[in-house]
């Protein structure tokens, strides 16, 4: 994957560790995470405005 082998991550997560610390490690894994956990889910669900725009356009068409 991108020419990127073990000795060029070990590299890459020690500077990681040198600029944020130990303490902020579990922080950034965390919020890593859960950014790529919301961005499979926004590809796997339909978006609510192309699934509703029939709907809200009734709406406001009514309303004028």
């Amino acid at each position: 994957m991108f020419g990127i082998g073990v000795p060029e991550l070990i590299v890459i997560l020690v500077i990681v560790l040198i600029v944020f610390g130990a303490g902020k490690l579990p922080e950034i894994g965390g919020a890593i995470g859960k950014s790529i956990k919301n961005f499979k889910k926004s590809v796997r669900e339909p978006d609510e405005n192309e699934t509703t725009q029939g709907t809200n356009t009734k709406k406001i068409d009514e309303k004028k």
